[in-house]
């Protein structure tokens, strides 16, 4: 489904944010009603309960949610300007998020965006305050109220250095509601959370196999305004963040010892994951600055990094007090070194970043290349899919028989490059809602995509066409993060996108983004519902039947009465006996369901019961849907696949887009994806009836016909 189409990358800055209240009231609507009565807001829709702390178990300690108010005496939203300094990380694993809004207040005009300059603790205060962010290819406003989360008068949450000012904690807490939960923000990627905060693209590097000029890269990004974070990798699961997380979720009674000390030492699990140099490893740093010094007659490169933390740095060369910069510029080392304190933010040689970090993370505001200068209006095409299992869930290639069953999308890229001769693309897979749906037990799914030359046809691509055609690109792994995006510098023509999760029946809601360099044209494959049925055939008459037909008059008279029609149960009992009688055709009877559809299909006298002429030509289209069956029904179990009901469908003269195939899928699949031959004709004669019934009010031309999805669907519960 295309979400919008061609349009700046640059553009979304100005676009209004939608409320995401359950009632549909704004932030204004809100605070203007709880000024009028009186009262403090108290959010409906994340209570201060301990469902919106935890989803996995209940509460492990008595924590009391506090308004500022309650927690100092002058409290402040925002103390002299947004600044880094302000984010200190408190008891949960959200060091990523952390990082990530360490990079954002290096960007006024973005905190602007995510944080609207229109609340303060003053005359207008109401205890209610809200956020924006970019979720799914438009902006969402989040309101929260300011009751937070403490322990013994302390915040336990992310926080700020000044003990009286709120922003921080209060945005924690939007982004917390914006995903179900508190624990919903345990681990993730910094790039998530900066593409929340921008709607920008994200673009990842490994330090051990970057090109040389990563510094440039870096330095580039940081100029245009990117946001930058940065990680170690871990080998092992004893990952700071998860034993700070898993404190709250000891017994009380440990928890009571705990809590005292809480405040005044070092976690033991942070010592576990640093190392000698003062770095931790499967931990989210923000990178916050790059530069060059002269350092006895040689240029250095230097980059400045900050842990959310608030406290813990590098130790090495060029740490806050280590003797190199006693060599440099007094200048250069007055700019560099303004708060020289044990704050979290250190500044290290490129060189050593390179051989300790192991990722880079840049959130790009606009795809723009960081290997040129040029700067570019991008063009933007974004469309919503699913993977749903049994329909459009079909794995990455390796799975050939289902993953040409996956959502297509067709991208025509039609002119170059100014000064070259190859058009630029930047193609973004990202999974939407999955930390929402971790209370579910659901997480991440491994996703990737696949580029092919693509056919001229608007048709769902089969799979032959991907059994003899190589891809021309495609993102180079499978991983289990929320977006992967790739760029591509790619010939002029027509190009297939196929994304996937790796494995078959893993079902997810998806966003493609597929930024382009000068307008594209881009369109989802296979997403008209089209019918090309033909004409009923003309029965022979009684002195030209066929043996065949012969055979089923007699059947049919002994079931008839004298008025020579026969019922639903009488209909029901002839086809079982004929059909039980052809041997490659194994199933257990037709149910009374799918012989009422049939009644309905060929009543053309509308009695409720059908006569022999009407019988015989149902007969003519049950041959041509047997066939259809058995040609699917590979293995003579009885069943078809249901990731082939598109094929077995579109040979019947009916196409249908994802949206219907998904439905169908959920309705006559089974739970190993299979389709027996009863459900399979209810199916197709359902959906012909439909056909026919939308031909009967005029809405063909020749026999074809075309349907919005609304049309067909309230169709469908009419027939």
């Amino acid at each position: 489904m295309p979400l919008q189409s061609n349009v700046s990358a640059s553009s979304s800055g100005s676009i209004e944010a939608e409320s995401t209240q359950s009632d549909g009231k704004t932030f204004q609507q809100l605070r203007n009603e709880c000024l009028q009565k009186g009262v403090l807001f108290e959010d409906p829709d994340f209570p201060a309960k301990g469902s919106s702390l935890f989803f996995s178990e209940s509460v492990p300690v008595n924590i009391e949610w506090k308004r500022p108010k309650e927690l100092c005496s002058d409290p402040k939203f925002i103390v002299g300007g947004a600044d880094r300094t302000d984010i200190c990380q408190g008891q949960l694993g959200d060091c990523w998020l952390l990082a990530a809004i360490a990079s954002l207040t290096l960007r006024p005009e973005l905190m602007a965006r995510v944080i609207p300059r229109d609340q303060e603790f003053d005359s207008r205060y109401a205890g209610i305050f809200h956020f924006q962010f970019w979720q799914h290819n438009k902006w969402l406003d989040v309101v929260v109220d300011d009751r937070l989360p403490s322990v013994r008068n302390k915040l336990i949450m992310l926080h700020s250095v000044s003990n009286n000012e709120f922003w921080s904690a209060l945005m924690e807490k939007a982004y917390a509601k914006l995903n179900g939960s508190y624990e919903a923000l345990k681990g993730g990627s910094t790039m998530e959370a900066m593409e929340d905060f921008t709607g920008g693209v994200g673009e990842t590097y490994e330090t051990k196999s970057a090109s040389e000029n990563l510094f440039t890269i870096m330095k580039k990004a940081l100029d245009r305004g990117s946001l930058m974070g940065c990680s170690i990798d871990v080998k092992t699961c004893r990952n700071t963040d998860s034993l700070l997380f898993l404190l709250l979720q000891l017994s009380s009674s440990v928890l009571n010892l705990c809590w005292f000390f809480m405040y005044q030492i070092t976690s033991s699990a942070e010592s576990e994951a640093k190392t000698t140099t003062g770095l931790v490893k499967g931990h989210a740093y923000s990178i916050t600055g790059l530069d060059m010094v002269n350092f006895r007659g040689q240029n250095i490169q230097l980059i400045r990094i900050r842990n959310p933390w608030g406290e813990v740095e590098w130790n090495g060369p060029w740490s806050d007090n280590s003797r190199e910069w006693n060599y440099i510029d007094k200048a250069d080392k007055a700019r560099l070194q303004q708060n020289s304190l044990d704050d979290g933010e250190f500044w290290m040689e490129f060189g050593d970043f390179r051989k300790n970090y192991d990722k880079v993370e840049i959130c790009n505001l606009t795809p723009d290349a960081l290997t040129d200068d040029t700067k570019h209006q991008w063009e933007v095409n974004a469309f919503e899919g699913n993977w749903i299992r049994g329909s459009t869930a079909g794995g990455c290639r390796n799975f050939i028989d289902t993953f040409w069953t996956n959502p297509q999308f067709k991208l025509e890229l039609q002119h170059t490059d100014d000064n070259h001769d190859l058009c630029s693309v930047v193609i973004a897979v990202m999974q939407k809602n999955r930390r929402k749906l971790r209370k579910e037990g659901l997480d991440l799914e491994t996703i990737g995509f696949a580029v092919y030359e693509a056919p001229d046809d608007e048709d769902q691509v089969g799979k032959d066409f991907f059994r003899y055609h190589p891809s021309k690109a495609r993102s180079r792994t499978y991983i289990n993060m929320r977006e992967v995006s790739e760029r591509f510098t790619l010939p002029p023509g027509k190009y297939l996108l196929v994304p996937t999760t790796f494995q078959p029946h893993q079902e997810a809601d998806f966003l493609v983004r597929i930024f382009s360099e000068k307008k594209a044209e881009a369109l989802e494959m296979g997403s008209n519902v089209v019918a090309d049925l033909p004409a009923p055939p003309i029965p022979n008459p009684p002195q030209a039947e066929t043996n065949e037909e012969k055979g089923l008059r007699k059947l049919f008279e002994q079931l008839a009465g004298d008025d020579q029609a026969i019922s639903v149960r009488e209909l029901q009992q002839l086809l079982n006996g004929v059909l039980s009688r052809r041997k490659e055709i194994k199933f257990d009877g037709l149910s009374l369901s799918t012989c009422h559809s049939i009644i309905n299909l060929m009543d053309v006298d509308n009695t409720g019961m059908l006569e022999f002429q009407e019988f015989k030509v149902f007969w003519e289209k049950m041959k041509k849907w047997i066939m259809l069956f058995l040609a699917f029904d590979t293995d003579r179990s009885g069943k078809m696949s249901s990731y082939e009901l598109r094929s077995a469908l579109n040979a019947a003269g009916m196409r249908l887009n994802n949206q219907l195939l998904q439905l169908i899928g959920l309705r006559f699949a089974d739970e190993d994806y299979e389709i027996d031959f009863d459900d399979y004709l209810t199916c197709i004669v359902r959906l012909e009836n439909m056909f026919r019934a939308f031909q009967a009010l005029d809405k063909f031309k020749r026999g074809r016909v075309k349907m919005n999805i609304m049309q067909f669907l309230m169709l469908s519960m009419n027939v």
